[in-house]
């Protein structure tokens, strides 16, 4: 293909055409160093002057440059003149008119010379089509029995021999063109090279604007990203790389990007998830992610093997497990001097059979993504086929055929045509295909590229050189077959690039009105259901919970030390009072005399200290944390308290629960600090002395209180309940009321009875009970006397705490001369004295470290909550949210759309 023109500032940046209105020249030219240095650094400028002088002379002049597409040839280059029609076959008048404006171009140096050559690839075009009409119409009728000519025969042999020495002819021009495009092109690049490194180092001082591509690649970024509501969709241009699996689709990505920035395999699938590679114009060849500010020097092995295993690892952590591709895409940018600006994204290769270690649905999940990025009707599809093997093999151009049956946005690229053109037996099938006339598929264009010797060591530069030997020496071109400007990368390049600008400009203004359109209406859903509310997306109000969460643990530094010793004093004697008074007290009051109470109450104590009291402790006190800091969530309410927050509140409660973890130090010394205050009996004064018998009378209160509501719902109402509330016992309640009848008359008899049951005892409450026609388990027998024991244990304990109120006197001169011992109040003592110092300790525990750590870790859950940003869309939802988000996204595209339609206008 033949380069457009007219369109040749496209690879001048921005900057080249607004010197005069953003630069100060003055200070220009005092910034400068002398221009001997610069001419020793810089190429012929006066030369390149002189051929751009030279284009625009030629442009005023009324000379038009235009590209035009037509069916299976590719793209032509037509030069034509105002009002003229095109240059046709000379004749003497024309001729002389020839050679005139050859003088006139050959004046005008390297770019003239091209014209020139340009024209005569026409003039030599038409003078094959001539000598062709001629030569056939010169051919007789086929005739029975032809009688030979020598004079015909001669003339035959003559035309044929004019066709070929035209077409070699034409071919040796082709190729001089294609050469002096290519000297051309290197010289202008050296230019933008030079001018685009010095604007890179600050010299012009200018505002940094970004370039065209940029910024149409970023609006694609964020549609990608962006699920569409109210059937928006993403109808932008990109130019899509579809073929079957290792047709060479990233090779010849590769090459029009001019680096090997993939990974390669053996057969095996390398591209599992699509790649966006954005191509623009800068002074060094770089590649870099949208998401990480790396950047990869492409002129340096080490980092291409960086990159593509950068680009290997991101392939493989979007693929979810039990899968072998993904729909995720992968955005990389790249930009070099003289690369071609436009947006690819390269497909996971298309297979027709799914291989062992491949999950069962990689086949049609690699239809759906392919056909998911072409049948947007901008997109441009770049089909790529293998011509090393049977074209009747190939998946992909029925696929593309399905997507685009017209051909209008297709480009055909035949790859391997050096193995296709030593393989096949008929080289005419390669002609077939770039002509259209094989498959049934229709494109806009047909292009044969080679791609290396399939080496993966092989750099660019080589496969350049080796592309150009390979067509200068095929006779795929030397037979005609194909023509110079469908073959190489670089031409292939070229099209690509206007066809896809060619299709951002009749587009882009139109998905920018879709997307106007689109904001209207959910601003106007926004106005109508949340008239009063901000538009906060997700992450705005996950960092506006995360504030309120912070401000509320926060507030547990604040809780008094008072308030967290009253609710450790009371969580600890609920959580342990059962073990006091049923496995400590109710057995030491089993004993005969004082000694062997508080012999028995020591051991047991201790071993309570030993196993459990310590552990018991720091239970509660993590329990209390707990419901502390889930209160202060819940009752926090300030000014802008949003229910929308409760499920993110209640995880980040959960998770940091969760990670949090008592030091295990606390144990030990809470162990010392408890069995410390239980070893001290020494109640110092009466007030001691009356708060100890006020917590026993309390717990005994409860504890009894406890008792008889058991024992209620053991028994079932009694005659009152029944006869006023029409209430009757269940046959267990009855059975249950009789044992207790039973087993209360024992206890009348025996009022000093210990806690347990002899064998005996229950054989005669059972016959008693026989004998009034009630039968009975033993089991119930011993479980109703166990109710009945502590109940009536607990009254005598009452009892005898109302006797001891005024025992301290006895108590100072140890009990001496008494019959009143109150050896159980300094018990409960000691218990309530622990209970106070267990207390304190462990709120010091909880207000110097626990806490903080506690903040700790809800900072580090909610930090982690931020970076995840599927948890965020579980625990901040609705509708609301959803709009909001949509709002944004399509505010952030509609905006990008505008800012990127000006400068092409710009640029126009």
């Amino acid at each position: 293909m033949l380069p457009d023109l007219s369109e040749y500032n496209w690879v001048i940046p921005d900057f080249v055409w607004e010197l005069s209105e953003q630069i100060d020249l003055d200070k220009l030219a005092k910034a400068l160093p002398e221009m001997e240095e610069i001419a020793k650094l810089l190429p012929d400028f006066e030369k390149i002057g002189e051929n751009f002088t030279f284009l625009k002379s030629l442009l005023s002049s009324g000379v038009s440059l235009g590209s035009e597409v037509k069916g299976a040839s590719g793209l032509h280059l037509l030069l034509e003149t105002s009002g003229d029609p095109a240059l046709k076959a000379t004749d003497s008048t024309t001729g002389v008119a020839h050679d005139t404006s050859d003088k006139q171009y050959k004046k005008q140096g390297l770019l003239g010379e091209l014209i020139l050559i340009q024209q005569q690839i026409q003039r030599h075009e038409e003078e094959v089509r001539r000598a062709a009409a001629a030569n056939s119409a010169h051919s007789p009728p086929q005739d029975p029995a032809p009688n030979p000519n020598p004079s015909t025969h001669t003339r035959k042999s003559s035309d044929k021999e004019k066709v070929d020495q035209l077409q070699e002819e034409l071919l040796r021009t082709q190729l001089k063109y294609q050469r002096m495009l290519e000297r051309l092109e290197k010289e202008n690049k050296e230019l933008r090279k030079v001018v685009l490194q010095r604007d890179d180092k600050g010299i012009h001082q200018r505002k940094a604007k970004k370039s065209l591509i940029d910024l149409y690649s970023e609006v694609l970024d964020i549609l990608s990203d962006y699920d569409a509501n109210y059937n928006t969709q993403d109808h932008l241009p990109r130019v899509v790389v579809v073929g079957d699996q290792s047709a060479g689709k990233t090779s010849v990505l590769e090459m029009i990007a001019q680096a090997r920035i993939f990974p390669r395999g053996s057969g095996e699938m390398m591209t599992r998830s699509p790649v966006k590679v954005t191509l623009s114009e800068g002074p060094h060849h770089v590649a870099m992610f949208k998401d990480s500010g790396r950047e990869f020097d492409l002129t340096k092995e080490e980092d291409l093997a960086a990159l593509r295993h950068e680009i290997e690892l991101r392939m493989r952590k979007s693929v979810k497990e039990g899968q072998t591709v993904s729909s995720e895409t992968i955005s990389l940018s790249v930009k070099g001097p003289g690369i071609q600006r436009m947006v690819l994204v390269d497909l996971p290769g298309v297979i027709s059979t799914v291989t062992t270690g491949m999950a069962s649905d990689t086949k049609e999940t690699i239809f759906s993504i392919s056909k998911a990025y072409m049948q947007n009707p901008n997109a441009i599809i770049l089909c790529i086929q293998d011509g090393s093997v049977d074209a009747e093999r190939s998946i992909v151009t029925d696929l593309v055929s399905q997507m685009d049956p017209q051909g209008k946005r297709t480009i055909f690229v035949l790859t391997k045509v050096d193995l296709a053109e030593k393989n096949l037996a008929s080289p005419s099938r390669i002609q077939q295909i770039v002509e259209g006339k094989l498959f049934p598929m229709k494109a806009l264009g047909y292009f044969a590229v080679v791609t290396g010797k399939g080496s993966p060591g092989e750099s660019i530069d080589a496969i350049k050189d080796y592309e150009e030997d390979f067509f200068q020496n095929s006779r795929l071109l030397r037979d005609g077959m194909l023509k110079a400007h469908q073959v190489t990368t670089k031409n292939l390049s070229l099209a690509v690039s206007d066809c896809f600008w060619k299709m951002v400009r009749e587009s882009v203004e139109q998905q920018a009105d879709v997307f106007k359109a689109s904001r209207f209406n959910l601003e106007t859903e926004w106005k109508n259901n949340y008239p009063r509310l901000r538009e906060l997306d997700r992450n705005e109000l996950f960092e506006k919970a995360k504030n309120e969460i912070l401000d509320e643990v926060i507030s547990l530094s604040q809780v008094t030390p008072q308030l967290w010793e009253s609710i450790l004093q009371k969580k600890l004697w609920e959580r342990v009072s059962t073990h006091v008074i049923e496995n400590i007290y109710l057995p030491a009051a089993q004993t005969i005399d004082s000694g062997t109470f508080n012999t028995t109450v020591d051991i047991k104590l201790k071993q309570w200290t030993d196993k459990q009291l310590p552990h018991k402790a720091l239970e509660v006190a993590w329990e209390t944390l707990q419901e502390e800091f889930a209160r202060f969530m819940a009752e926090y309410k300030g000014k802008d308290q949003d229910d929308i927050f409760d499920k993110l509140k209640e995880a980040v409660k959960d998770e940091s629960i969760k990670r949090h973890k008592w030091n295990e130090r606390a144990m030990d010394s809470l162990r010392v600090i408890q069995h410390n205050a239980l070893e001290d009996r020494s109640i110092t004064d009466k007030p001691q002395w009356d708060a100890a018998i006020q917590f026993m009378e309390e717990t005994l209160q409860s504890r009894l209180k406890d008792t008889e509501s058991v024992i209620r719902d053991m028994v079932g109402p009694d005659w009152k309940q029944r006869w006023l509330n029409w209430m009757n016992r269940t046959p267990d309640q009855h059975i249950r009321n009789e044992t207790k009848n039973e087993l209360d008359r024992l206890l009348k008899l025996h009022d000093d009875h210990t806690a347990y049951l002899a064998n005996d005892e229950v054989t005669t409450v059972r016959k008693n009970l026989e004998g009034r026609g009630v039968e009975v388990d033993p089991v119930l027998i011993k479980d109703t006397w166990h109710q009945l024991y502590r109940r009536h244990f607990l009254q005598k304990a009452l009892t005898h705490c109302n006797l001891c109120k005024r025992g301290f006197y006895y108590y100072q001169r140890h009990f001496v001369d008494s019959e009143l011992e109150c050896n159980d109040v300094v018990l409960f003592w000691r218990i309530q004295r622990m209970l106070v110092i267990t207390a304190n300790t462990l709120r010091q525990q909880l207000t110097n470290t626990e806490v903080r750590r506690l903040e700790k870790n809800v900072k580090e859950v909610l930090d982690d909550f931020g970076e995840d940003m599927e948890k965020k869309t579980q625990l901040i939802t609705g509708r609301r949210v959803q709009l909001a988000e949509d709002l944004k996204k399509v505010r952030e595209i509609q905006e990008k759309l505008e800012a990127f339609i000006e400068a092409l206008h710009k640029e126009k």
